[in-house]
């Protein structure tokens, strides 16, 4: 008799970078304020406490993150302009105007997941690409009088989905049994993704707007220490 552990494939394709530096979750952050106001970043920049950025000990300045509160689910973007944290098991250290964003101002730390919105280099080239954009868009509406949308005009995007990466591992065993878990627990989509030397437990397609209640149903059932990616 066929069982859910059918759905499980092996897919024979993304390399061990494919999941790093795009999404962290389940990590730590603090924020600093009135002590460092004033002063100059590491970047050059004079640190204000009601801007929205960030301290992050590898990330290139001008990288856009998306930060979110998992216990409160509130989403705040920053900018990365400074280096930090220097404390052990913290991942970034906000301004105080982030902070209060994510009401984290009373407990002082959070735990949080980052999405790279826009890495130093594209930050850079936002601006020149928005008014490329937008005057595209103003050519394409004078040329049709009747307010009609141009036959040429992009269509829109489709929603995204996520792939969440649970386990790897080097015994194959493991990651079976990881993956059976996942499956009695409910989650779906469950495959293996292999390399030379690791098995990946995923959870693929995951639609934008099931990927909060996903992570929270993995961080209930145990599962925290997982790494998230958007599905290209």
């Amino acid at each position: 008799m066929k069982t859910k552990l059918l759905t499980l494939a092996f897919i024979f394709a993304f390399s061990c970078a494919s999941f790093a530096s795009v999404y962290k979750a389940n990590v730590h952050a603090s924020y600093y304020a009135e002590k460092f106001n004033g002063r100059p970043t590491a970047s050059g920049e004079i640190f204000n406490m009601n801007d929205y950025t960030c301290a992050h000990k590898t990330l290139p300045f001008g990288t856009v993150l998306r930060v979110t509160n998992l216990a409160n689910g509130r989403s705040v973007n920053v900018r990365v302009n400074d280096r930090g944290p220097f404390v052990a098991g913290r991942e970034i250290d906000l301004s105080k105007a982030a902070a209060f964003q994510l009401d984290m101002l009373s407990s002082g730390t959070a735990n949080v997941r980052l999405e790279i919105i826009s890495s130093a280099e594209h930050s850079a080239q936002s601006a020149a690409t928005a008014k490329a954009a937008a005057k595209v868009q103003q050519t394409a509406s004078g040329s049709s009088a009747s307010g009609a949308q141009a036959s040429g005009a992009a269509p829109l995007k489709e929603a995204a989905a996520w792939n969440i990466q649970v386990g790897s591992f080097t015994n194959r065993d493991y990651a079976n049994e990881l993956a059976q878990s996942l499956l009695r627990e409910g989650f779906k989509d469950v495959y293996f993704q292999k390399t030379d030397t690791l098995t990946r437990v995923i959870i693929k397609n995951i639609p934008d707007a099931k990927l909060k209640a996903v992570e929270e149903k993995l961080i209930t059932n145990g599962h925290s220490g997982y790494l998230v990616k958007k599905n290209s």
